[in-house]
């Protein structure tokens, strides 16, 4: 199995889930991205493809 380092930005998420809405003809909240983008990293975390890192 290859190792690769990944980095998510969770501002990136929400960017990303707010774009592909809008062009699904939604019209999120700013709250409702925030909570997509933590579930989505929680998620990801969850099923071992992240692991969160300290920030120092």
């Amino acid at each position: 199995m290859l190792d690769k380092e990944i980095i998510v930005d969770t501002k990136e998420v929400e960017d990303y889930f707010y774009k592909e809405l809008i062009k699904r003809g939604f019209i999120p909240e700013k709250k409702e991205i925030e909570e997509i983008a933590d579930i989505v990293f929680d998620y990801l975390l969850s099923i071992g493809v992240l692991e969160e890192e300290d920030d120092e």
